[in-house]
């Protein structure tokens, strides 16, 4: 049973540096996998993303050292059962408003009696297709869930999020926070930030990784400095667009 190294190294609150993966190609996932990032974020919500193509990039970074964490499009129950069994460990979902919410997405993510994950494992990638041994009796342990709070009502509903058994993190996404909170495209704006300072407090106050993207260097230690413990610095959409824009317009 492969040991969720990303999991544990949270527990331990230890700063876990990550990338954005939103080629949505096998090729493009294993190259950020040579990079050295802890985490790379597989992401089936804004890119063209579904279950073959996630399973062909976890494939390809069998080898990688990065963990690969994969975002669901919405957090629907037989989405995180689909996942898990073709191999994610950690799954992040999007747009998490309630305790309640949190609380199913935990129990999806475990087999019963403790949860609702279905017991299909025979035919599973993630057990090796029968070649883990008791596979159904020990995937719980590694099994990591990271839930998205991204806007007002989400952050009303942080405490309750962080009382859920089975939360290990929680990702603040300044985008969506930006705009719910009128300052879309801004969210580096004085009251988002304090918002988002303040949440990252509370979620490490209870116990759990306090997660962030920004691809702004100052700001993503900024975030390191107020907490947060998983940072995504980067995404390889951009990395590549800007690198290609920046080497044609020394030729022009």
């Amino acid at each position: 049973m492969q040991k969720n190294g990303f999991k544990a190294a949270l527990a331990r609150g230890e700063v876990q540096i990550g990338c954005w993966v939103g080629l949505a190609d096998g090729y493009a996932a294993e190259i950020s996998g040579e990079a050295g990032f802890d985490w790379l974020l597989i992401d089936g919500e804004h890119a063209p993303n579904d279950m073959r193509s996630m399973r062909e990039q976890l494939t390809a970074l069998g080898r990688s050292a990065s963990h690969p964490v994969i975002r669901l499009p919405i957090g629907e129950v037989w989405m995180v059962k689909q996942a898990l069994d073709i191999g994610a460990q950690t799954i992040l979902v999007p747009m998490v408003e309630s305790g309640d919410q949190a609380a199913l997405l935990s129990r999806a993510m475990r087999y019963p009696p403790e949860g609702i994950r279905g017991v299909g494992a025979a035919l599973a990638r993630a057990s090796r297709f029968s070649g883990i041994a008791d596979y159904v009796n020990k995937a719980d342990a590694e099994v990591c869930l990271l839930v998205q709070v991204e806007n007002r009502a989400g952050l009303e509903a942080l405490d309750d999020i962080l009382a859920v058994e089975g939360v290990d993190g929680v990702f603040i996404g300044p985008a969506d926070l930006s705009a719910d909170m009128g300052f879309r495209g801004r969210s580096e704006a004085p009251e988002v930030v304090a918002a988002i300072t303040d949440a990252i407090g509370r979620i490490r106050a209870a116990g759990k990784a306090a997660g962030i993207l920004s691809t702004n260097e100052a700001q993503a230690r900024g975030w390191i400095g107020a907490g947060a413990t998983f940072v995504a610095v980067g995404i390889d959409v951009l990395v590549l667009a800007n690198g290609m824009r920046a080497l044609a317009a020394k030729f022009r």
